[in-house]
């Protein structure tokens, strides 16, 4: 027979969840601080053929054999099963740790991102939105598709007012303004962009909303879940610089400043296949720039108790939007002539123009994945929610 010892040492191992086991002699074990949410009898001591190498296998059989009864809540018994049986994959990032660092990733974010704020307002729209765009209908304008990407990124996210959202890589910033302005909740925007930081902090204040949007030159990796907490996070356009070394330490980052259930929504380029950057790429566009896949962002994701619960490709329409881009540079080059030289002119008019063609051919994709972190239950049955005016 085991003993009670022996079984008190393993409940003890089952640390997530407020539950109590009551034994064949009445003694009572409980875990947690709160109201046990279900009760575990056991009506005899245990044979070491009750025993089975998996636990739902071994507490099934018992429960089948009435050696033991389930008294309360199932979902929570299936719960505390879950972390427990799975500890070691919803916790294999815990210790991640950043192999690019933060300086390396200012360089180079610094050579892509501070071209100049001029430079990007010649060819972008007015909100100067450097990513994917959403088109309702092959007429809509520039301007109108990046308005409709952010409030379609947005309602995914089922904001509500008074709600805390990080804006992680904010850019011009104006994904945080339409977020405090439409739907009412407190905005951190981040980046490490030096000119992206002063434009967007001047838009915020020109729009006198300094008490809603706050703009902080800041890296992901430098976020503290002790001085920092949010009901929701969205990340538009930046994940892609993150580095395939550094993708565990970025759910790692995210999870610790989002609150159990919030809402993440992550917006990112994304490859078919694992693999290397292209090297021309890397080399004059977007230095140390990474495309994951999708499998590869599933992976490690759930590794960080991360559930999926929306994806949608929305690769046509940045094969559109850089379609437009690379017209508005074309219509351009004499202003930007007067920055830059040919061959930089050249590079750019490859550039939006072969990433166009690459969505066009499906080597690369756009993918918006709306995430929880650990469950949440409450959310909405559908996604009607997010096509309502």
């Amino acid at each position: 027979m085991l003993s009670k010892i022996f079984l008190k040492s393993m409940f003890k191992k089952w640390k997530n969840g407020d539950y109590r086991v009551i034994f064949w002699d009445k003694e009572v074990y409980q875990n947690g601080t709160k109201t046990p949410k279900f009760t575990i009898k056991i009506n005899r001591p245990l044979k070491l053929s009750d025993i089975k190498k998996d636990m739902s296998l071994t507490i099934a059989e018992a429960y089948m054999d009435k050696i033991i009864d389930i008294e309360g809540s199932m979902d929570e018994v299936a719960r505390v099963l879950y972390l427990q049986t799975n500890y070691e994959h919803l916790h294999k990032h815990d210790n991640a740790m950043p192999i690019q660092q933060s300086t390396k990733e200012s360089a180079n974010i610094e050579s892509h991102y501070d071209l100049g704020n001029d430079f990007y307002s010649i060819w972008l729209d007015e909100t100067l939105s450097y990513s994917c765009a959403y088109f309702k209908t092959e007429e809509d304008t520039l301007h109108q598709a990046q308005l409709q990407k952010l409030d379609h990124t947005l309602k995914k996210l089922d904001l509500k007012q008074g709600e805390k959202l990080l804006d992680i890589g904010c850019g011009w910033g104006y994904l945080s303004i339409r977020a405090a302005q439409e739907y009412h909740v407190d905005v951190l925007g981040i980046t490490i962009s030096q000119e992206q930081f002063k434009a967007a902090s001047k838009r915020v204040k020109d729009m006198g909303l300094e008490d809603r949007v706050t703009i902080k030159l800041l890296n992901y990796q430098d976020l503290d879940g002790m001085h920092y907490r949010f009901d929701k996070v969205v990340s538009v356009g930046m994940f892609e610089h993150v580095g395939k070394a550094n993708l565990p330490f970025y759910f790692k980052k995210v999870k610790e400043v989002l609150k159990v259930g919030g809402m993440f929504l992550l917006h990112s380029i994304l490859c078919c296949f694992e693999g290397t950057t292209n090297a021309w790429i890397d080399k004059y566009i977007f230095p140390g720039g990474y495309l994951p896949s999708l499998r590869e962002v599933i992976s490690i994701m759930s590794e960080s108790d991360f559930h999926l619960v929306l994806a949608e490709s929305l690769r046509l329409h940045y094969a559109k939007t850089l379609d437009i881009w690379h017209q508005n540079f074309l219509d351009n080059q004499d202003k930007i002539a007067q920055m830059y030289d040919q061959r930089f002119i050249r590079m750019w008019s490859l550039y939006l123009n072969s990433c166009a063609s690459a969505f066009r051919v499906g080597s690369v994709d756009l993918y918006q994945l709306l995430l929880t972190h650990s469950v949440d239950n409450t959310i909405p049955l559908t996604h009607e929610y997010i096509y309502k005016n």
